[in-house]
C-alpha cells in the first residue's frame, strides 16, 4: 500500500515511483539512492515543461497539470540527470522523503526558471 499516491507520484515503504517518466513507463527510485531532494519554485519555463528536458539535466515526467503548480521537487541522484517532480501535495511528499531519511532542502534550482 502506498503512503502517498496522486496518480503520477507514488511514495511507498521502499521507493518513490515517478509514473509517466519514460514514454514507456515509470521510474523507480529507492529512497537510499536519493542524495538530496530540493524543494523549489517553478518559473515560467519549468511550469510549461509538460514532459522531458530543456537543458539535459532536469527531466520532467509527463504532467499536463504542471502549469498550475508553483512548486517542484528536484531529486539529486548519482547521475547527471535530475528527475523533477510536481506532486499535487508537495508537503506530503517531502514528509515521506524525510521519514525515509532523505535530506530535503529548499532553494533556487538553476534551469527551472
Amino acid at each position: 500500500m502506498a503512503d502517498y499516491d496522486d496518480g503520477r507520484i507514488v511514495c511507498d515503504g521502499l521507493q518513490i515511483v515517478i509514473k509517466h517518466y519514460y514514454l514507456w513507463g515509470a521510474k523507480h527510485v529507492r529512497y537510499q539512492d536519493i542524495r538530496e531532494a530540493k524543494v523549489t519554485t517553478l518559473g515560467v519555463m519549468g511550469r510549461w515543461r509538460i514532459h522531458g528536458s530543456g537543458d539535459l539535466v532536469h527531466w520532467f515526467n509527463f504532467d499536463p497539470r504542471r502549469p498550475g503548480k508553483p512548486v517542484a521537487i528536484v531529486l539529486y541522484l548519482n547521475g547527471t540527470i535530475r528527475p523533477v517532480i510536481t506532486p499535487d501535495e508537495p508537503e506530503q511528499v517531502t514528509a515521506e522523503l524525510k521519514a525515509h531519511g532523505v535530506n530535503v532542502t529548499q532553494g533556487r534550482e538553476v534551469g527551472l526558471f
